[in-house]
């Protein structure tokens, strides 16, 4: 699996303001800037800025301009999974050379890779679904993700 930039910075802002956050209904506590989520996180600002755009109009963060503005999560971050800040950035979990898996046609012995790539995309879903941006800003992982990691074989 591979992961562009923006969605690791994505994710990476999204922790930041999960950490600021208060508990409140939307996970609001004060709104924080772009530069100082920047700072923090060691993200270029202007990129943050256009990241922080789709998450803003994916409904992951909102905005308020002015000099009290910034950024804030929308809903609780225990509310928001890793999967739906990636399918914002980035678009559908699993694509092989741009299509859904259940759109490629495979002929003959190469016929089963479909459905790999159909597991594949299930068990991501799987993990990342299970994992909000609560979790990772908190350092506390759902037990399976923590039993996956612990595993050798997943650092190589």
């Amino acid at each position: 699996m591979r992961l562009s930039a923006r969605v690791d910075y994505a994710l990476r802002a999204a922790a930041e303001l999960a950490s600021v956050a208060d508990g409140a209904s939307a996970g609001r506590s004060r709104p924080v800037t772009a530069e100082q989520i920047a700072r923090a996180q060691e993200i270029p600002p202007k990129f943050l800025e256009s990241i922080l755009l789709q998450l803003r109009r994916g409904g992951i963060v909102h905005a308020q301009r002015g000099p009290e503005g910034g950024y804030w999560l929308a809903r609780p971050a225990a509310e928001i999974s890793l999967a739906e800040v990636i399918r914002v950035i980035d678009g559908p979990l699993a694509h092989v050379r741009g299509q859904r898996p259940e759109e490629l046609g495979y002929h003959g012995p190469a016929r089963s890779l479909q459905e790999v790539w159909i597991a594949l995309r299930a068990s991501e879903r799987e993990i990342l679904e299970q994992v909000s941006i609560g979790d990772v800003a908190a350092g506390a992982l759902p037990d399976r993700i923590t039993e996956l990691a612990a595993d050798p074989r997943a650092w190589s």
